[in-house]
């Protein structure tokens, strides 16, 4: 995990109360967002993707936004520039 997000994560938890190890810190689950995405793609015509597609439409926003390689390999946490080219 990038370094900036795992400060923003302990930012987020020191706001929260009474936070156990075992405790969710965030309320949607993996099937709230199958559930929406398929609800989104449903009423807006589109073809509805997987929850881990996200991760390929980001990586290719950043491409199209100019960003290096090694940048966004940093932001999707690859452990080598080779996983990203890939």
């Amino acid at each position: 995990m990038p370094d900036f997000l795992c400060e923003e994560l302990q930012d987020y938890i020191s706001k929260l109360y009474g936070v156990f190890p075992t405790d969710r810190i965030f309320h949607i689950t993996k099937s709230f967002l199958h559930h929406e995405m398929s609800r989104g793609a449903s009423l807006t015509g589109v073809k509805r993707i997987r929850v881990h597609d996200l991760r390929h439409s980001y990586v290719s926003l950043l491409i199209s936004m100019g960003f290096s390689a090694v940048l966004i390999g940093n932001r999707v946490g690859h452990e080598s520039v080779d996983i990203t080219y890939r």
